[in-house]
């Protein structure tokens, strides 16, 4: 079976500050999951995708990946991405960079081709600790930009299985640039669907609730785990016992007997199957 491609960032780059449309999150990721873990990345190595490649990803038809991804490639240049880097006692500080330093689209092929920033290298290649890595097709087929940068910080806590994000913090990284300042529309407009499509199209399973501090909702809290996991406690689940009501006796009791022999049996039967 062919290995899925994979996604790696480091841990900085999931929690960085920046606003993607979904084709544009589909290019970079495709692109990021054609890093070589195992050589050298420079900012002179061009990543192609193509057309056909997010349509069949995405599950969308081809015609219309086409016209997506070259205003998508148009885009990306200009997209920029804020990082806060945490100094071993010193003090933090910010890195504002742009993603990529070139795009082109070739027309007659419908392909993309983008090299990173120098400065976001470090953030894509060499990731020893604090990074956090998930299949392309995890997030593929999502049509909320917001899901897919919801999952990664669900998955970034993986071995947790909770996350708690206050609800400030998520907007800078969501860049919503004062939308949605009611609570009642943040959770109706980037929160219930990206969950939803996260409960449908990836390996996860997400509930979610709101924290209060004082009389103002300030966080949410997320639990989360693998799908597969979740199915096989369910499979080892005993069955449970059904509770003997009248109702259920006289159902089950065989021919000739007396309510109260049958009740008997059904006990006895029950006691052994402990």
């Amino acid at each position: 079976m062919k290995e899925q491609p994979q996604v790696y960032k480091s841990n900085a780059l999931v929690q960085a500050s920046y606003k993607l449309s979904v084709y544009e999150q589909r290019i970079i990721l495709a692109a990021i999951a054609q890093v070589r873990r195992d050589q050298l990345l420079t900012d002179r190595h061009l990543y192609r995708i193509s057309a056909q490649e997010i349509a069949e990803m995405a599950g969308v038809k081809v015609d219309r990946a086409y016209g997506l991804i070259k205003e998508a490639a148009e885009r990306l240049f200009e997209r920029r991405v804020m990082l806060h880097k945490e100094a071993n006692g010193g003090p933090a500080s910010s890195l504002l960079t742009r993603w990529v330093q070139a795009v082109e689209y070739i027309e007659t092929e419908g392909t993309v081709g983008l090299q990173f920033a120098h400065r976001m290298l470090p953030y894509l290649a060499q990731l020893t600790e604090q990074f956090t890595h998930y299949a392309l097709n995890d997030v593929a087929r999502m049509t909320s930009a917001y899901a897919i940068r919801l999952y990664e910080l669900l998955v970034q806590w993986r071995d947790k299985g909770e996350r708690t994000i206050e609800i400030d913090w998520l907007r800078e990284a969501l860049q919503l640039d004062g939308k949605y300042p009611d609570v009642q529309n943040l959770k109706r407009r980037v929160i219930e669907p990206a969950v939803d499509q996260i409960n449908e199209l990836s390996p996860l399973w997400v509930k979610w609730e709101q924290r209060k501090t004082g009389r103002r909702v300030t966080h949410f809290v997320f639990t989360f785990g693998e799908k597969k996991a979740q199915k096989s406690a369910k499979e080892n689940e005993k069955p449970k016992p059904k509770q003997l009501t009248r109702a259920v006796i006289e159902r089950e009791a065989r021919p000739g007997e007396t309510w109260e022999q049958a009740k008997e049996r059904l006990e006895r039967e029950a006691r052994a199957a402990k």
